[in-house]
């Protein structure tokens, strides 16, 4: 039974039994954890232009036309690699015994083999600062993250590292796995190839395996036998999926929540991001189900190609150009299933005064509206067009202990904290669109990256 204390009244702006509804449901049904077991267990990774892809696509429309939501599908082209067969060796020597590389291509990499003595950097600018005595070599990035904050920290060794090593004329790249533990298992990524540099074999390799690689760097030479069988197949046909509550007032104006529907190929993508998906599946369906509909329309986005591409945010604004002034806040759900913290907010001055009486229903399981950075990668491409942004703030502590990986799996998810999210994107995004003034638009951010540096959990 819930506390009698969630079915109290929060606050005058938002009605008792929709409070009940949402908070409620979500915390009760288990519905979001039974479609999350249902995404994982049956369709599982879900990489761009795969099998797996295709079928999430289709069930996601189906479960939310069922919901009652008007489904629909946005096509979008994305690319479509593969992994292939995979391995790396550290050779035997004089001072060492032979050790089998727990390794991972990098998402987009080429394929192709190498073995060559290897060369440890620190940092991309260290390799430029290599020259000759990287060429022919194998480029280590080795680095110290230990904590959620040294991924934008470090990032940048897998996006631009690759280029940077070929350019000084390095045969291929080991970069320790951007990761806060490991049991051995490699977290892959996406690296992006300059156009004026060669495209050489990129793979990442376990934390142990990068610190046994640093002890023997120290004793002498070392050489590495690496071979990649990943390759870039022709782009494919695939979808956003999109789901609309009309609104009942101003129909016209949109309040999007959103996730990715795509994930690695390693593990199910239970974290990152299918937890995401079914969070805001779960606050369209709890929507939905009211006896009244809220002011504006709430739109549920499943976007495709986040994690090796972004082709998914970026046809969607795209189709929405024409839209997006009518867009009045949007909130992404990729930070995975960790308890939830706060509700972070990025609007025009006045926004936060406006919304926080709307979120008194939250104050229950501790939650309250901060400033902070919110947004998510598959909305950056609206940025242009200034648009509020709100995060449903989890504890990443231990995000980034899985991130990308073989242990993205459901097994990690706590149903009742997956449970706490859904509910609070409910409330959220039933507010956004029923409250009677629009959030003030915040100023434009200065231009960044498509590869955020920022150290939100989920950035990727």
């Amino acid at each position: 039974m819930l506390p009698a204390l969630l079915f109290a009244v929060a606050a005058a702006a938002v009605p008792p039994e929709i409070a009940r509804n949402l908070v409620g449901s979500a915390l009760t049904d288990g519905v979001a954890y039974a479609r999350l077991r249902d995404l994982t267990d049956t369709i599982g990774p879900r990489l761009s232009g795969s099998p797996g892809a295709e079928a999430a696509v289709q069930w996601a429309l189906k479960t939310m036309q069922k919901d009652g939501l008007a489904a629909r599908l946005e096509p979008v082209k994305v690319p479509h690699w593969v992994r292939g067969e995979e391995s790396g060796e550290i050779l035997p020597s004089s001072s060492a015994v032979g050790h089998r590389l727990a390794l991972t291509a990098l998402g987009n990499a080429v394929g192709g083999s190498a073995t060559a003595e290897v060369v440890e950097a620190r940092s991309v600018a260290e390799v430029a600062a290599l020259g000759d005595s990287a060429r022919g070599k194998i480029v280590f990035f080795n680095h110290t993250m230990t904590t959620p904050e040294g991924y934008g920290q470090f990032v940048d060794m897998r996006t631009r590292g690759p280029s940077a090593a070929a350019r000084v004329g390095a045969v291929a790249v080991l970069l320790r796995s951007l990761a806060t533990a490991s049991l051995r298992s490699p977290h892959t990524g996406m690296t992006s190839y300059a156009p004026d540099a060669p495209r050489i074999p990129a793979a990442a390799i376990s934390t142990e395996d990068a610190d046994l690689l640093h002890r023997l760097l120290q004793r002498g030479p070392v050489r590495v036998r690496l071979s990649l069988g990943c390759r870039m197949l022709p782009d494919a046909d695939s979808a956003n999926v999109v789901a609309d509550v009309r609104g009942r007032e101003r129909p016209e104006e949109v309040v999007l929540i959103g996730a990715h529907l795509d994930s690695w190929d390693l593990g199910t993508g239970a974290n990152d991001d299918g937890a995401g998906v079914v969070m805001v599946m779960e606050a369209g369906r709890l929507v939905a189900s009211l006896p009244q509909r809220p002011r504006r329309t709430l739109r549920v986005v499943l976007f495709m190609n986040e994690e090796n591409g972004l082709a998914g945010g970026k046809a969607y604004a795209a189709a929405h150009q024409g839209e997006l002034a009518e867009h009045v806040a949007a909130l992404e759900a990729d930070s995975g299933a960790g308890r939830p913290v706060s509700i972070r907010l990025r609007a025009g001055e006045g926004g936060a005064a406006l919304l926080a009486p709307w979120l008194a229903p939250l104050e229950t399981m501790g939650l309250r509206l901060e400033n902070g950075d919110a947004g998510g990668a598959d909305l950056g491409p609206m940025e242009p067009a200034s648009v509020p942004l709100v995060m449903v703030h989890p504890d990443g502590t231990h995000y980034f202990d899985i991130h990308h990986s073989a242990a993205d799996t459901l097994d990690k998810i706590d149903p009742t904290e997956l449970a706490k999210n859904a509910a609070a994107i409910a409330v959220v995004a039933w507010s956004l669109a029923e409250m009677p003034e629009v959030l003030p638009r915040p100023p434009r951010r200065p231009p960044r990256e498509s590869e955020p540096a920022a150290p939100r959990p989920a950035a990727h």
